[in-house]
């Protein structure tokens, strides 16, 4: 079985079946530019609220920007009415997204308030509702993101899949994890496979997947899709990492050596498109994940926080990266 090949939403081709997960405050343009770097057929951006583009929220409009480096990329909107949810799907589409997707699994309780997310899949009806506005309003490809279960009494992947389906999506990601679980437990790789089995649309497998063995257990149960989360915040290159350990090779990423280097180029992805200031701030909340494992980490983590400069970091990280090499 050929595991990875190119994933057909709709209209539109990507290249690999491997895909960056939408998350808040982590997915914006730079992370979406590195982790195209490093393989991901297809970036999801953090998603967007259609009320505040409605009102004409500044920072929500900002997060609609696509770079010219960043195709192909999905865009995500949440919202709870089927006017503006069209709105903002033609937004994403006239800013130059390539999907637009509709997040109906999200378990932030200041989302589900607003009636979006998760608490969508308790009105199977209204959700339709947004799907089919969405569908109709844009000429690209319309996706559903959603979960397989809110609690473990009633799976509903399937009927979700189908519902999105019928309602003109042209794919959908299932979390293979219920929302009360929100990001613990193993995903339920049974579940998926049912979904896949109930409709003809792509079903893109999302939940856990932090290595290679997970990626393939979701495709062999009839995925065609992966989606990579939380294993791609401090290594972007999971995805060529997957795509190596399918072909029998070694991962590009996991040398400290490596992975400070790939830091280093989303550092300065981030100042290119913030500014120093704020591309620096931004860079210091993943610094956990990136400046570990290796002898001395936790010194250069405590000077890398009190730095302002790129010049500065870079004057660090080519110390660092000296003496790890010697």
């Amino acid at each position: 079985m050929n595991l990875i090949h190119p994933l057909k939403i709709g209209s539109f081709t990507a290249p690999n079946n491997l895909v960056l997960a939408p998350m808040a405050g982590i997915t914006d343009s730079p992370f979406r530019v590195l982790c195209l770097k490093g393989g991901a057929g297809l970036v999801c951006a953090e998603m967007v609220s259609a009320h505040a583009l409605h009102y004409g929220n500044e920072k929500s409009g900002r997060m609609l920007q696509v770079n010219p480096k960043e195709h192909p990329v999905s865009m995500q909107i949440f919202g709870s009415d089927e006017a503006t949810i069209a709105e903002a799907a033609k937004n994403a589409e006239a800013r130059g997204a390539d999907i637009v997707d509709l997040n109906a699994g999200c378990p932030v309780k200041k989302i589900n308030k607003a009636g979006a997310g998760c608490v969508l899949m308790k009105d199977e009806a209204k959700l339709g509702r947004l799907l089919e506005a969405a569908a109709k309003s844009v000429k690209i490809p319309v996706t559903l993101k959603t979960r397989i279960a809110l609690t473990h009494k009633e799976l509903l992947g399937s009927r979700l899949a189908k519902l999105a389906e019928d309602c003109g999506c042209a794919a959908v990601t299932l979390h293979a994890r219920a929302a009360v679980d929100v990001h613990s437990g193993a995903p339920n790789i049974e579940a998926l496979s049912e979904a896949c089995a109930a409709v003809k649309i792509p079903v893109i497998g999302n939940g856990g997947v932090l290595e290679a063995d997970t990626a393939r257990k979701f495709l062999e149960a009839g995925c065609a899709g992966v989606m990579i989360g939380r294993g791609a915040i401090g290594n972007p290159f999971i995805f060529k990492d997957i795509i190596n350990a399918f072909e029998g090779k070694e991962p590009v990423s996991k040398s400290p050596e490596k992975r400070l280097e790939i830091y280093l180029d989303l550092i300065r992805e981030n100042v290119s498109y913030y500014g120093e200031r704020i591309g620096v701030n931004r860079s210091r909340k993943t610094a956990g994940y990136w400046i570990k494992d290796f002898p001395n980490a936790s010194e250069m983590r405590g000077l890398f926080v009190r730095l302002d400069t790129l010049a500065e970091i870079e004057k660090l990280f080519a110390e660092t990266l000296a003496r790890l090499h010697a």
